[in-house]
């Protein structure tokens, strides 16, 4: 999957990018403000996630709840100064876990990432569209 959107139509586009991809771990580069919080608030509510969506800067993990009661976990790994803090908080048992698992900044984290996720990239674009691309294992 790869296309232009513009924040008008992210619900679109976090509807498709749940269609689309086959698993549930959802690893998202760009650069600061390209709109990776604000795709993953899109995403979690396209799962039916109600509770507010807030990037978990600090705390490094917020989990929130589905109307059916699953789990999804959005992570931030900005702050991190170390995998082994990523270890401790023993983020690999949430990559385990067979929940969604959306992941902002995982390059802080590139060893302890499982080989079936799902990469999306942001970037922006000159008049200042997105652009998007997914790439998975197929």
């Amino acid at each position: 999957m790869e296309k232009n959107f513009t924040i008008d139509n992210i619900d679109s586009i976090a509807e498709e990018l749940t269609k689309f991809v086959q698993g549930k771990i959802l690893l998202f580069e760009g650069s600061m403000g390209v709109g990776k919080t604000t795709l993953i608030k899109a995403i979690a509510k396209k799962l039916g996630v109600k509770d507010a969506v807030n990037s978990p800067t600090f705390s490094l993990v917020n989990h929130y709840q589905t109307d059916a009661g699953e789990s999804v976990y959005h992570f931030d790994f900005y702050r991190l100064k170390k995998e082994e803090e990523a270890m401790d908080m023993g983020v690999e048992e949430y990559f385990d876990s067979g929940n969604y698992c959306l992941v902002e900044w995982p390059e802080k984290i590139k060893n302890l990432l499982p080989l079936e996720a799902v990469w999306v990239y942001l970037s922006e674009n000159p008049d200042h569209s997105r652009h998007i691309q997914v790439i998975q294992d197929e």
